[in-house]
């Protein structure tokens, strides 16, 4: 392990060199950020078994080794390494991801980097260096928004640990965050990431919906359910409202009435939202909705995550709920021209056929 991890790292350091120097600060401290989570990482069967281990971590980390097991042995999701050991950050987040899109527009500013091509957010392993690249696209004019990860995937590069980040998370959580983060290993398109993470959010959800079948309590399928339908809910609301400001900022509408349509938009959103959370009697897990200051770039980092998701779920209802046909047929997808795959994704989205990609061929 250690002589692969430097030799990618010495391989990567040198196509820095050749990038350019206004990358190598960036590269760099991707590099120093990987590098110190793989010298401070432990095996988790020795941190279960130290003394001075805290008993509600050592609980958590029985229970993901669990999860682990569950997930390769279930959904058919990569047996390798990963989340076998244990680092404890001593911070909030591993990452900061800085979104970014032109001020009236709700496509996301994309920056290509090697590996693995080009994605609609920039990680940072610091957040001061998220915000100083943050207000260095602020004062181009770009609409910027910062968000905390607890967690990331190097797609099968490197054996992804388990962070301290998310060891607070309740157990659907954790299974969610490790169903997601393994999907990403199994599959990934380069220049895609809507795709990518909608795909990895679609394993994640039916991933839960299993643990929760063989593991849950008597009660967790029900608030399960109820979670689902509010996520559901938001995936619905955030769509309507971006199409309400791609609409407006394709319009022939003058830059002065843009910009006032913009505002109002938003604050329509947030009034929305309030409605929203009525029908939800109350929940308040989404009020990042009232504390942000609404822009595109905040509204392209929620729907990044979910706008194709029912898509994939309507994809593994016609693979009969067979996890290794979904995956082939996602495989296929992700083997087409962008164009391509965009239309059957989107027919999947509305109910339709979706072409002939949509289907693992029957053995």
């Amino acid at each position: 392990m250690p002589r692969r991890f430097f030799s990618r790292c010495l391989a990567l350091a040198l196509a820095v060199g050749l990038a350019g120097c206004a990358s190598t600060g960036y590269y760099f401290q991707a590099v120093s950020g990987q590098v110190e989570l793989w010298q401070r990482s432990e095996p988790i069967n020795d941190v279960i078994s130290r003394s001075d281990t805290d008993s509600k971590i050592r609980e958590k980390l029985i229970r993901i080794r669990e999860i682990r097991e569950f997930a390769s042995r279930e959904l058919k999701l990569p047996d390798n390494g990963s989340y076998q050991k244990y680092v404890d950050l001593k911070r909030p987040y591993v990452v900061w991801n800085v979104f970014a899109t032109e001020e009236l527009s709700v496509t996301p500013k994309e920056w290509c980097v090697l590996i693995v091509g080009c994605v609609s957010y920039r990680g940072y392993f610091s957040k001061e260096s998220a915000e100083k690249y943050a207000a260095e696209l602020r004062s181009q004019g770009y609409d910027v928004h910062i968000g905390g990860v607890p967690a990331y995937s190097t797609l099968g590069y490197f054996d992804d640990p388990v962070l301290s980040t998310f060891m607070d998370y309740s157990e659907t959580e954790l299974a969610r965050l490790i169903f997601h983060e393994l999907a990403h290993q199994l599959l990934y398109v380069k220049d895609d990431t809507m795709f990518n993470e909608s795909f990895a959010a679609a394993v994640e959800m039916e991933g839960v919906r299993r643990w929760i079948d063989i593991n849950g309590k008597p009660n967790e399928h029900t608030l399960f359910a109820q979670q689902q339908s509010r996520r559901e809910d938001y995936i619905r609301f955030l769509s309507k409202h971006r199409n309400k400001l791609h609409a407006l900022y394709v319009s022939a509408q003058s830059v002065d009435e843009k910009r006032a349509g913009k505002a109002r938009l938003f604050q329509e959103m947030k009034d929305d939202y309030k409605r929203l959370k009525a029908q939800w009697g109350g929940y308040s897990g989404y009020d990042r909705i009232l504390t942000q200051n609404l822009n595109n770039a905040f509204l392209v980092s929620s729907s990044l995550y979910n706008h194709l998701v029912p898509a994939f779920q309507a994809l593994l209802t016609r693979n009969r709920g067979d996890m290794k046909r979904f995956y082939e047929a996602s495989q296929l997808l992700a083997l087409q021209p962008k164009n391509a795959r965009e239309t059957d994704l989107a027919a999947l989205m509305q109910g339709g056929g979706g072409g002939t990609a949509v289907a693992a061929p029957d053995r």
